[in-house]
């Protein structure tokens, strides 16, 4: 069984559902903790004044805690500035009528827990790019540990034989260990595909939005899985 793993990130970009689509299980890594240097509460989006970024703000900055328990600061309006960040942006894109409702459904709710708002967006992405994957919480398997030997504790409880890793792995998998538990690593070969956007030159690794309302969520679907099982 493949499995793969990411933070649950805010309107993650297109290589966090690349990676969903090569693995057999996902593991939403909620119980990770939160950097506000990442992405799990911020990415990029496209706009006439150039790339821009979205943030929720959040409570307790700088308070070390999982990503599963940090709380959003509803101030500023965040919300709405979003979405009409959003509209204002992708408004003449060629698919924003088949997708902006979800959107403006989502802004229009408050959230109090990052981690649900992530959630309902990321389950909305995989609708829209028709990715049927089983998701697994991470704070749902009960396994302790920091880095690789978590990964890896996450893996035995889920019964894998591959791990599927994104490229920042090599830089903390302690993939020896891995294997005397009879788990290959296999990391990500991510290409980010190239196609028409809004606003002039092409920008790539932005939140997977950008391509979902100038493409349609055409998917870029690969046999990578086969691949890696051999």
């Amino acid at each position: 069984m493949i499995v793969a793993g990411h933070q649950p990130n805010y309107l993650p970009w297109l290589g966090f559902f690349d990676k969903m689509l090569q693995c057999d299980v996902f593991l939403i890594a909620d119980n990770v903790q939160f950097s506000a240097r990442n992405f799990q509460n911020r990415n990029k989006v496209k706009t006439f004044d150039g790339v821009r970024w979205l943030t929720v703000p959040i409570e307790h900055a700088g308070k070390p805690l999982p990503i599963n328990e940090v709380r959003i600061a509803n101030v500023g309006n965040w919300a709405r500035k979003h979405w009409v960040t959003l509209k204002c942006s992708y408004n003449q894109a060629p698919f924003w009528e088949k997708y902006s409702d979800f959107f403006e459904q989502t802004y229009s709710q408050e959230w109090t827990m990052l981690i649900d708002l992530n959630m309902h967006i990321i389950r909305g992405l995989m609708r829209f790019l028709k990715i049927e994957k089983p998701l697994v919480m991470g704070s749902s398997l009960r396994v302790s540990g920091i880095g690789s030997e978590l990964a890896l504790a996450q893996d035995k409880a889920m019964g894998a034989d591959i791990h599927l890793s994104g490229i920042g792995g090599r830089d903390y998998l302690n993939i020896k260990r891995f294997e005397e538990e009879g788990i290959k690593v296999v990391f990500q070969d991510f290409q980010y595909p190239v196609y028409p956007q809004l606003h002039g030159e092409f920008v790539p690794n932005l939140s997977v939005v950008d391509y979902l309302f100038c493409t349609g969520g055409k998917i870029w679907r690969t046999e990578k899985q086969a691949t890696l099982r051999s």
